[in-house]
């Protein structure tokens, strides 16, 4: 309104509304996508640039504000009920990649049975753990300062996970990849844990996640997981060694 040089009194006429109408705009209320196409047209602007999330699907940088539906401190800071909402509401794509993110398993013991029906009913679940003997471990080890006890967490996901790699629909991989995120996914949220030097795993920041546009930050992170899911070595059933 400052740039286009235009008054709330200017605003509400140019939209058909009092001008309280338009206070409550300026306080943060999205107009009706009627106005708001009045509003962009008298301020010259586009209405994505005025409410990127009442357009997510035009430029890139709108729906990346929009995308984002809760940022914790640390991952740790993530509710227990968020974790199961996402788990139980998802019915097409699990994604999961990242060291060994045991504090999954641990925290929902019946997480094989869940995932397990819902393979059944046709959803897809892929899981990518990191290679316990490539370096990258032993980096990321010692970053996190956890003593040479990654690789032994890795190999007990793997244990947990013993049951799910003879379902129908699972797949499980092991990745060589320096990883600079974890990557949880849920259908079309998820919930991303960028890596910060020397933090360990439940004090890293995280991100919750939901798809809008194809140019958002969920996309980049759904396109991460794919490249590093290509790179990733499948691991038989459990029964096949």
């Amino acid at each position: 309104m400052l740039r286009a040089g235009v008054t709330p009194v200017q605003l509400a006429q140019a939209a058909g509304v009092d001008v309280k109408t338009v206070t409550r705009w300026m306080n943060g209320r999205m107009p009706h996508p009627s106005n708001r196409l009045a509003i962009a047209r008298r301020l010259n602007e586009t209405e994505g640039s005025l409410w990127p999330a009442a357009r997510p699907d035009q430029a890139p940088g709108s729906a990346a504000t929009g995308e984002v539906m809760g940022a914790y401190g640390h991952r740790v800071d993530i509710p227990s009920e968020l974790w199961e909402a996402l788990l139980l509401r998802a019915h097409r794509h699990i994604d999961i990649v990242g060291y060994s993110f045991l504090f999954i398993w641990e925290q929902h013991v019946d997480m094989c049975k869940v995932i397990a029906a819902k393979c059944a009913d046709g959803a897809h679940v892929r899981v990518a753990l990191a290679d316990p003997e490539c370096a990258h471990v032993r980096e990321r080890d010692d970053l996190e300062q956890l003593g040479g006890t990654l690789p032994g967490r890795i190999h007990n996901a793997l244990n947990h996970l013993k049951e799910l790699r003879e379902v129908p629909g699972v797949q499980v991989s092991l990745h060589q990849v320096h990883l600079y995120s974890a990557v949880y996914r849920f259908d079309e949220q998820m919930i991303v844990t960028p890596y910060l030097y020397r933090a360990r795993g439940y004090q890293h920041p995280a991100l919750h996640l939901r798809r809008l546009s194809p140019h958002g930050i969920f996309s980049r992170y759904a396109d991460q997981f794919e490249q590093i899911w290509g790179t990733a070595k499948r691991l038989p059933s459990a029964t096949t060694g």
